[in-house]
């Protein structure tokens, strides 16, 4: 690949990007199914009013919702996916418009359907459901009937349904002006010069040139500055529209909505800060450790991604990746290597390389119809990239079981479950590289990213997570957000979190500005009780036996059958406790202490 810039879409190998065809086989394919989703919308009159007729009636109601969803899902996917790889093309943003207009009508003319369906006798409605005729739609209709007292009637939910459009427009706009419209520049390097972009800044703050770090996020951080006022007021629309939804719904507060899905209680968000706050001396001591290994007097905040083991340059093609992952996922046994090999490398889920216009980062997106995809932005030279690949890997299988494994109607498990399996993969790969390592120099290197990963999944998801409580309790408290207060509280938890060895930038606090995830409310805690049930359960498998192993894909199996507090307690892990991430911060201080005594004999 071209490395002194980045390379437009139709550079890139065909071989090198996604395969779509499992969804479509053409653009033109795809405007044909899109033709025959807008005329079945008006067939969803026909059922209104019905659906308590009769069980026949409600049966064929839910028929037809099933396999309109599945052919939305699927056109969706086809358009989100093909945005994703290339924003700036006028043709996907077409076709991702097109859908995102119809999804919105869509959802206003089966609006219906929830409250009517909550209006039926729940007894006559659960003798309805013990039918083995309903076996595919009991779960979603016991969630459903969990829901009642926050569903609206039938003109409210359809208000509802057309202001989806409209709430998106502050996460539509922060991607747009962060991944399109904001020019970065470049950085002079003993290579040339080099972009500095959303995919290329984490790059820059691993490279052992400090004076090139603090260039990087000095410049990025200065752009970020020049729109401060802008993505403040972004940040405040989310916020706004969190509060908003939820008290329509009936919900106490906007993080109570976001957890209600799930049925997770509120305690379990708090116990995830409350135990992290209990690990602020192991992780400041990580912070003064690494402040003395890169010799410094001061930590600055762009010092804190550098690998804590300096000399060692890896380079590992996209190709050889593959191979890592697969030896080290050989515990999971011979299905799931054999069937995430084949995705990864001939059937082609993976699109692999940036290009100019690609969405930044990384993402595994699953659907009922067609493999899952993976976007990844990877570059040889990094070795946080072979993570990332068994990351999105795990993503995409878990949801490869679910589909085979359940009905459409219950197979979408929640993001709190993902990050499990996306996670899990993490910490098989992290073994097999510290177990097939030349030399302790290497150890020390593979221990110190399992050291940065917890910080950044564990501790700093954390952060984020209570800064998202406050914002919105603010708010819900009738105090106005600002860009003055926004700066405050994300320095104060900036402060707490990093501890008294680091130092911060003015514009440090901008971080709290530029995070994608606020967009989607009380998401990140995920990764944190993610990483810890992983840890637990990938634990549990490489000590255990094949039961053990069982009882994990088991799990992947379970797809959206279960609440996911109760799925991960049938695989083995009970997260409504404080323990796991308790015993997660234990096993980063054991770590800690074994990378110290690596350091000293090597």
């Amino acid at each position: 690949m071209n490395t002194e810039r980045i390379p437009l879409r139709n550079e890139i190998a065909q071989s090198d990007t996604w395969d779509l065809s499992s969804l479509y086989r053409d653009d033109a394919t795809w405007e044909a199914d899109f033709k025959r989703f807008t005329s079945m919308i008006d067939t969803a009159k026909s059922y209104k009013g019905k659906l308590g007729s009769s069980a026949d009636d409600l049966l064929a109601a839910l028929a037809w919702l099933t396999e309109v969803s599945m052919l939305v899902e699927r056109l969706g996917n086809y358009a989100f996916l093909n945005y994703s790889a290339d924003s700036s093309d006028s043709a996907n943003q077409r076709r991702l418009g097109m859908i995102s207009q119809a999804q919105t009508e869509f959802a206003a003319q089966t609006s219906y359907f929830d409250p009517e369906i909550q209006s039926i006798d729940e007894k006559s409605l659960r003798s309805w459901m013990s039918d083995g005729r309903f076996a595919d739609y009991r779960v979603m209709l016991d969630k459903l009937i969990r829901f009642k007292p926050h569903v609206l009637t039938e003109n409210e939910e359809r208000i509802m349904a057309l202001h989806g459009e409209v709430g998106s427009v502050p996460r539509d706009t922060f991607s747009a002006l962060t991944n399109i419209d904001m020019d970065f520049g470049s950085i002079a390097t003993a290579d040339g010069d080099m972009p500095l972009t959303q995919s290329t800044y984490s790059a820059f703050l691993m490279n052992p040139d400090r004076n090139l770090r603090k260039q990087a996020y000095t410049q990025f951080y200065g752009v970020f500055d020049s729109h401060k006022q802008t993505l403040a007021k972004l940040f405040e629309g989310g916020v706004k529209n969190d509060i908003f939804r939820a008290k329509v719904r009936n919900y106490p507060s906007a993080r109570e909505a976001a957890l209600f899905p799930d049925n997770v209680p509120t305690a379990v968000y708090d116990n995830l800060i409350s135990a992290v706050h209990d690990g602020f001396p192991v992780l400041h001591r990580y912070y003064a450790l690494r402040k003395r290994l890169l010799g410094l007097d001061t930590l600055a905040h762009y010092d804190v991604y550098v690998p804590l083991v300096p000399g060692i340059e890896t380079h590992t093609s996209y190709e050889e990746a593959v191979k890592i992952v697969c030896e080290a996922l050989v515990p999971l046994g011979d299905e799931y290597v054999r069937t995430i090999h084949s995705g990864l490398t001939e059937q082609r889920w993976v699109d692999r390389y940036e290009n100019k216009g690609k969405r930044s980062g990384a993402f595994s997106s699953g659907a009922y119809t067609g493999h899952p995809y993976i976007l990844l932005n990877y570059k040889e030279d990094v070795l946080r990239d072979v993570f990332t690949l068994a990351h999105e890997g795990g993503h995409s299988m878990h949801s490869w079981y679910s589909v085979r494994n359940n009905p459409y109607p219950q197979y979408d498990y929640t993001i709190f479950e993902a990050e499990v399996a996306s996670t899990f993969n993490e910490q098989l790969v992290a073994k097999y590289l510290f177990d097939t390592a030349s030399d302790d120099h290497m150890k020390a290197y593979v221990i110190g990213k399992q050291l940065d990963d917890i910080v950044a999944t564990l501790f700093r998801q954390t952060m984020f997570a209570e800064y998202e409580a406050i914002m919105h309790a603010q708010v819900e408290a009738g105090e106005p957000i600002t860009l003055d207060g926004l700066r405050a509280t994300y320095r104060t938890l900036l402060e707490s979190y990093f501890g008294p060895d680091m130092r911060f930038e003015q514009t440090s606090d901008l971080e709290g500005l530029r995070i994608p995830h606020f967009y989607s409310a009380f998401y990140v805690y995920k990764y944190a009780t993610g990483i810890s049930a992983a840890i637990a359960l990938s634990d549990k498998v490489l000590q255990g036996t094949d039961a053990d192993r069982d009882q994990y894909l088991n799990f992947l199996k379970s797809g959206g059958s279960l609440f996911p507090i109760e799925s991960l307690k049938k695989a083995g892990v009970d997260m409504s406790t404080p323990q796991p991430v308790s015993k997660a911060i234990e096993k980063f201080a054991i770590l800690l202490d074994t990378f110290e005594r690596l350091m000293e004999e090597a």
